[in-house]
């Protein structure tokens, strides 16, 4: 058992669900931010507000003490005027009278002279313990923000300062306290309007993404089911795509094209166990024949022509068990080990040299004036090579010219017969497997079919390629491998 597997039990385990989840925790981390940032406007418009109105209160206030008229204390948004030098208030209203009916002032009263300039922004007011506050004007005390202007009696007529009751050098201040009440209670009011609307759109928006997951999901199942029926023994089925050119349609074609290769490996993979079969049959079947009619027929046997017939398909067969276990090898794609420097040059100078041909004389040149260095392995090389050789040595009529150059970054190694050449329409597939162009000639030396299979592989297996060039004479095969720099001189 995975070691996370018990700490990961409450994570669902269908991408619908995991889509869903995901999509509403993002959709939560989005409507906070968004609920976070309409908080913090609403209560910071109502605060304006609530100092706007509490501005134009102070600004009527001011303009009907300077007409000598005391202020009713009918209003609704708490005020007061002290003047220096008088025990009790010019005037109060709102809720600073109900809450303090019996007391002269609440506000401290302005000093006398110019440092009556400076009013404050908040004001202490003494708690009344005894006052019940019962609606959001009330003042239950404590400190609180307040709009100040002041006035000097001095700049009054005489009337105006009778009717308001202060000497002429006294100075006024009006107070009126800003009330962020409607601000809070309509930030709060906002707050649950927005943790309701918040909670309704996470389950919306978690339930719209199940259910379009879902739904977008059915072609993908129906993928899977098709996918599901797919077997060895019908491995035909193919996956229905859809016309709508999404994602989907390229999930359904990668998932055929897979089929199809599947497919055609397995069909390789039969015909060449096919063919293996049959390969090995031949000698087998000469090879038991022979033994059989000697042993049937002992005195009249030739022995050392039985023997030599033996060891001659014993050979062939050991030659062929190579060349499959090779390809075998091959098939897998293992990388190349310890990988060296391997100069082609000097390979295919030392097999002109020493190259052994049977049954006919052949003349093999090999052309190359400079070091023809690439990295791989040299037994490999040395079998590419080989079965070069070998293929035009099948088809020469008198002589095999091997030609090496550097050519910009890379290796051209050519080989090239005077034989009947190839036809051009199988120039490829002279590469596959069991194949032979000649099939009226003997399989003795015709060959298996698997010497240039095995060269190709070989190029492709050292990053290089292996083609067919059209000539006017014999055919002439191609191999150019990536140039490797020249070893450091010991």
């Amino acid at each position: 058992m995975n070691a996370t597997e018990p700490r990961r039990r409450w994570w669902p385990r269908s991408v619908r669900s995991r889509t869903a989840l995901a999509v509403a925790s993002t959709a939560a981390v989005i409507l906070v931010g968004i609920g976070w940032w309409v908080h913090g406007d609403v209560d910071h418009r109502g605060t304006q507000i609530a100092e706007e109105q509490a501005r134009t209160q102070l600004w009527a206030l001011c303009e009907q003490l300077e007409q000598g008229v005391i202020p009713v204390s009918t209003n609704t948004v708490p005020f007061e005027v002290v003047a220096s030098g008088r025990r009790t208030a010019v005037a109060s209203g709102g809720a600073l009278r109900d809450a303090y009916p019996d007391t002269h002032h609440v506000m401290p009263a302005p000093p006398t002279g110019e440092a009556a300039l400076y009013p404050p922004d908040t004001v202490r007011i003494p708690v009344n313990r005894d006052y019940n506050a019962r609606d959001k004007f009330d003042m239950p005390g404590g400190t609180q923000q307040v709009m100040t202007a002041d006035i000097r009696a001095g700049e009054l007529s005489s009337e105006e300062r009778a009717a308001l009751g202060v000497a002429a050098d006294a100075n006024l201040r009006v107070y009126v306290v800003v009330l962020p009440h409607t601000a809070k209670e309509i930030t709060e009011v906002t707050d649950r309007v927005l943790l309701r609307a918040g909670l309704v759109s996470l389950v919306l928006i978690g339930a719209a993404a199940y259910f379009a997951v879902r739904i977008a999901l059915r072609p993908v199942e129906a993928i899977r089911v098709l996918t599901a029926s797919v077997t060895a023994s019908d491995p035909r089925e193919r996956v229905t795509v859809p016309a709508t050119g999404h994602e989907l349609t390229a999930l359904a074609t990668t998932i055929n094209t897979t089929l199809q290769r599947l497919d055609n490996a397995a069909a390789e993979q039969r015909r060449f166990v096919a063919d293996a079969a049959h390969e090995l049959r031949s000698p087998l079947t000469t090879l038991l024949a022979s033994l059989e009619i000697a042993l049937a027929y002992p005195e009249r046997t030739d022995w050392p022509a039985a023997a030599t017939t033996a060891a001659r398909q014993t050979r062939r067969l050991q030659a062929l068990a190579e060349d499959l276990l090779l390809l075998a090898r091959l098939d897998t794609r293992t990388p190349m080990a310890n990988p060296e420097t391997v100069d082609l040059t000097a390979l295919a100078s030392r097999l002109t040299e020493h190259y052994p041909f049977t049954g006919r004389p052949l003349a093999l040149t090999c052309d190359s004036t400079a070091h023809a260095y690439a990295y791989g392995n040299l037994d490999e090389y040395e079998r590419l090579l080989r079965n070069l050789i070998d293929n035009a040595a099948r088809h020469a009529a008198h002589r095999i010219q091997i030609t090496i150059k550097n050519q910009d970054d890379w290796v051209v190694l050519t080989v090239h017969d005077d034989g009947p050449g190839v036809p051009t329409e199988d120039a490829e597939r002279i590469f596959e497997r069991f194949v032979r162009l000649d099939d009226a000639r003997s399989r003795d030396q015709g060959g298996t079919g698997l010497g240039l299979a095995i060269a190709r592989d070989l190029a492709h297996r050292h990053r290089g390629t292996l083609t067919l060039t059209p000539r006017t004479l014999g055919a002439c095969f191609q191999l150019r491998l990536p140039q490797a720099p020249a070893p450091a001189r010991k």
